[in-house]
Order: structure tokens, then sequence, then C-alpha cells
């Protein structure tokens, strides 16, 4: 079914884009899912990833086997016992830190040898430590060896100076971090949270948009009248761009002054970069809501489209170069990719023109790419 030759040739008009985005607007405002989706959900992810999220660990349970009473073997327990990093259970009991352990009691044992002091005062031997980790979380195995050796490497430095060696090394490391120097994965962290809740706001809460006229019958007054295909897609464009930049706005103000993470970057390239980024997940959102034309279809498509990805296949939480080479092409055609990688360079590093420039004009490709098909995929026909 067509409407009238009269409206589909009317022309562009400022007035009725005006008045379609109030509607918009009051729509969105006496929406109770909206409040709920751009106030609620953003304030409650950057808390979860801000206090619920650490890739960093502080303090480790570890177990330590003495089999061996003898003095080198307590002052090795004593150097493990004053570590800051450590928090050790003591005992000669293996089954009973075996059984700790795997009830996530403790990460990791240490077991001294029965042996370890006449191994020590022998000069053609060493004196080895075990250590038996946890490897079904392996990133915390590796804290648990790398505190290890650091412990172990402390304690033959006290050992050589109190027999009159010199320990001195002839290289001598000093590690510095560049771009987060207390190595906080907070820092790291929660940028690539706010790129997910802005893709919440963007892409899901536009995708129930022209579903939900659809489905409420408003579509066919509106198609009823002498809106044009350009008026309908501002109208449901501006008022959420809006929309975004209001939880932008509110995410930066928790992240910064709540949650203690530097911001050293241009906040207009901020708001530039983060304009691009609505744009695509707009457009990707309407495209969706366009097609299917229903709420439910909208939600769960968009969830599977723009969420997940977002999340998996964007570098926020996986490392994109330890991907296999095909989901690494895959992770080209995410436009949160690139979101993810300029917020982290604007609070880690600041203005860095090579990684931005590169970011916005592939977020520029985006857009246009998803707000091109809404437009192509939006006829005005009933059927």
């Amino acid at each position: 079914m067509h409407n009238s030759a009269q409206s589909s040739h009317a022309r562009f008009s400022w007035r009725r884009l005006y008045a379609l985005c109030l509607k918009e607007t009051k729509q969105i405002t006496r929406d109770p899912s909206s409040a709920l989706i751009a106030i609620v959900i953003p304030l409650t992810l950057l808390f979860i990833f801000g206090y619920g999220i650490n890739l960093d660990s502080s303090k480790l349970n570890i177990g330590i086997l003495t089999n061996q009473q003898s003095q080198p073997a307590q002052e090795l327990v004593y150097t493990f016992t004053n570590s800051p990093y450590i928090n050790a259970t003591i005992s000669d009991n293996r089954q009973l830190l075996i059984d700790k352990m795997q009830a996530g009691q403790i990460r990791g044992i240490v077991v001294i040898p029965v042996n370890f002091a006449e191994l020590l005062a022998r000069q053609d031997t060493t004196a080895p430590i075990q250590v038996i980790t946890d490897g079904s979380e392996p990133n915390t195995a590796n804290f648990v060896q790398a505190y290890t050796k650091g412990v172990w490497q402390i304690w033959l430095q006290q050992q050589a100076i109190s027999k009159g060696i010199d320990t001195t090394p002839l290289i001598e490391i000093e590690p510095r971090y560049w771009f987060n120097p207390a190595a906080i994965s907070q820092h790291y962290i929660i940028p690539g949270a706010v790129t997910i809740i802005i893709t919440v706001v963007g892409a899901i809460l536009t995708s129930l948009v022209i579903a939900r006229e659809w489905e409420r019958g408003t579509m066919e007054a509106l198609l009823s009248t002498q809106i044009t295909r350009t008026e309908l897609l501002l109208s449901k464009l501006i008022p959420y761009q809006v929309l975004g930049s209001f939880v932008m706005i509110l995410c930066m103000i928790v992240t910064v002054f709540v949650l203690g993470v530097p911001y050293r970057g241009s906040l207009w390239i901020l708001g530039g970069i983060t304009s691009l980024f609505l744009a695509t997940a707009l457009g990707m959102g309407l495209l969706i809501s366009t097609l299917t034309r229903n709420q439910f279809n909208a939600a769960m498509i968009s969830l599977n489209a723009a969420f997940l990805p977002a999340i998996m296949l964007s570098g926020f939480v996986f490392e994109i170069d330890s991907m296999p080479i095909f989901i690494q092409v895959v992770t080209y055609f995410i436009p949160a990719r690139y979101f993810v990688s300029s917020l982290q360079t604007l609070f880690l590093a600041g203005d860095i023109p090579l990684i931005l420039m590169l970011d916005m004009w592939l977020l520029i490709v985006s857009a246009i790419f998803f707000i091109g098909l809404t437009a192509l995929a939006t006829r005005r026909r009933l059927d």
C-alpha cells in the first residue's frame, strides 16, 4: 500500500523536524525504560567495573609446607610471612594444604623439602623448593609463581649478605610503566566499560524506536502525513544523540571524580569521537529496528550484533593480538574496537594524533555505512 503522490514528493521541513524531535523527546522522558537504560544501567555498570572487577592481585593466600624445621628453612618461611603481597598459611600437613587449595582457600603451595638444609650446605648442588599452583585460574597461578620467585630471590640475597658475599648485580633492572605508572587495572578497564555503556544506550535503546512505532500503530499515522524519510530518520537520531551525549558526560563525571581515573586527553576530541561512535551505534540500532519491526526481536538482535561484540571483540576484555587470525580480521568490522582504542588513548596517554585520527576516520566510515543502510531500508510503505 503506497501513500499519496502528494506526500511522496514533499520537501524537507525544519518545522516538521522540530515537531518530530519534540514528540520523540517527550516519549523518551515519559518512558521509564529510557531512564533505566540511560541512567541506572550506566551507573551500575561503571561501579561494577570500577569496584567489582580487578585484575590486580594485592595479596595472595599461599600455603607453606614445612617438612624441615632447620634454621635456613625457618628463615625462608619468615621471608614469606613478611612479604606484603603474601598471606601465608604454614603447616607440616601436606594433605591439609592440598584440601585448602582444592577448596579455594589458598592459591598455591610452597614445599620446602626434607633435606633443604643439607642440600643448601653442599657446594656441588642446589636446594630447590617446589611451587604447586591452582591452574584453574592461570592469571592467579602466574602471580603465585612470580611472587614466589621474588621472595626466593630476596632470601638468597639475605643469605649471601649474612655470609659476607657481595650481591651487587652487574645489571640492575628498573621497570617503568608508561601511561599507567601505578599499573592499576581499573584505569585500563573503565574506559572500555564506557564503550559498553554507550553501546547499550546507542544500539539497544534505539533498536526499539521504530519497532515500537510499528507495534503501537503510530507509524501508519506518521506515514499518512507529508513527513519525508530524512525527517523521520533525523527525528530518531537527534534526540538519542543528545541522550547519548548526556550519558557520556555522566560517565566522565563518575569516572574521573568518583572512581579516580585520570583523564589526559582533549575534551573536544573526546566529544567528537563520542559523537561519531554514537552515530554508528544509533545507525546500527535504527537499522535493526527498521528491518525487524518487533521490539523483542530487535532487542535480541542488537544484543548479539552490538553488545556482545563490543565486549568480546573490541579489545576491552581480551587482547586482540592473542586472538586467532580469523577473529582478528573480524574485529576490524567492530566499531567498538576503535572507540575503545580512542578512549584508552585519551585516558591513559593523552592526544596521540596517529591513533586518534585513524580511529576517527574508521568511525566516520562505519557511521556513514549504518546510517546509509538505514536510509535505504526505510520505505514509505505499510507492507
